[in-house]
């Protein structure tokens, strides 16, 4: 068996994906127990108990979801189209649990002004980064206010540079890899996640830019999380792990004697009564609880990796370099049989 490193795999010859990878201890690690390891860092000068920020998707992160993650180390972006955001522009910043928002690259200056004012990260959440509009958008906040910008999403590193000389401070990376997203099947657009990171990483890496990597799509365990933090990414974001739980926006549904939640991509026909259209579908995802238990089972499968992994923090995960490409077979082979 071949043992690979970064470069390696984005010099693969296939689209790679999660289910693709595996990461491989190599050395006698030096970490007794999982609860050694540290997984705090920062982002955007905000610091993190975990580097998982949560989808700006209206069935994910509502003002709720944004404070209790706030509270847990984690970091919500509060979608567009909450209610609350009226009030949260012209009332108090809820004691600064909310501290990032997501804007239409339509939405007005004015607007703009007063989230700038209250040093929220400002999230421009469109399907498509590499786009001009998005660009000259990212360029007009960042020339008159000092707040830090996400846009998103791209699936290279082609337009890094140009990204980040537009004032971007990170960019979600993922295009059709959300699991309620249909832009690939839609449009032909869009490649293995794992291929997509280590693409952005490299071109990162060649021009030393400083811009940050959100991991965005594709991730269903804490392994992926892993995975992608191995692979170079700054945070993680995601959508369906943190979609039915509590404190996501929407109704407990009691449907044939079990508890279930919406979720849905930004195109599904709820979204499109606002006349928007991003790729996306709806579905409906059983109840999780709070949130905090799928913060807590994916700190501590982190942890692990990292004990496994002979990492004591995040940065020393980013340089781990010794993967596996897996077989069907093998990956078959990894999963439960109950």
């Amino acid at each position: 068996m071949k043992i690979y490193s970064k470069k390696d795999l984005n010099e693969f010859l296939q689209s790679l994906t999660y289910d693709d990878i595996s990461l491989i201890p190599t050395k006698v690690s030096r970490i007794k127990s999982r609860t050694e390891t540290s997984t705090n860092c920062e982002f955007l000068n905000i610091k993190l108990n975990l580097p998982v920020i949560s989808s700006p998707m209206d069935t994910v992160t509502g003002l709720e979801m944004t404070k209790e993650l706030s509270r847990l180390g984690c970091l919500g972006i509060l979608n567009r189209f909450d209610s609350s955001l009226d009030e949260l522009l012209n009332h108090r910043q809820e004691n600064g649990l909310v501290k990032a928002v997501s804007i239409a690259v339509s939405t007005p200056m004015e607007m703009i002004e007063k989230l700038a004012e209250k040093k929220y990260i400002i999230c421009i959440d469109t399907a498509n980064a590499n786009n001009c509009a998005v660009l000259n958008k990212s360029e007009e906040i960042k020339n008159k206010f000092d707040v830090p910008i996400i846009v998103g999403n791209i699936a290279h590193g082609a337009t890094l540079q140009q990204l980040e000389n537009a004032g971007a401070d990170a960019v979600r990376v993922g295009i059709g890899s959300g699991s309620v997203c249909t832009t690939s099947v839609q449009t032909g657009i869009g490649i293995g996640q794992v291929s997509s990171l280590l693409n952005v990483y490299f071109a990162k890496e060649k021009s030393r830019l400083k811009i940050k990597i959100i991991a965005d799509g594709g991730i269903k365990h804490p392994g992926d999380v892993a995975k992608a933090l191995a692979l170079g990414a700054d945070v993680v974001m995601v959508g369906r792990m943190f979609a039915g739980t509590r404190e996501a926006p929407g109704e407990v549904i009691r449907y044939q004697g079990q508890l279930w939640k919406k979720y849905r991509g930004s195109a599904s026909f709820g979204v499109k009564m606002r006349n928007e259209f991003i790729e996306g579908e709806e579905t409906m995802v059983a109840y999780k609880g709070a949130v905090k238990n799928v913060v807590d089972n994916t700190s501590d499968g982190l942890k692990s990796t990292m004990s496994y992994m002979d990492c004591f923090t995040i940065d020393e995960l980013r340089n781990v370099d010794t993967f596996a490409v897996l077989s069907n077979s093998s990956y078959l082979e990894r999963l439960p049989r109950i």
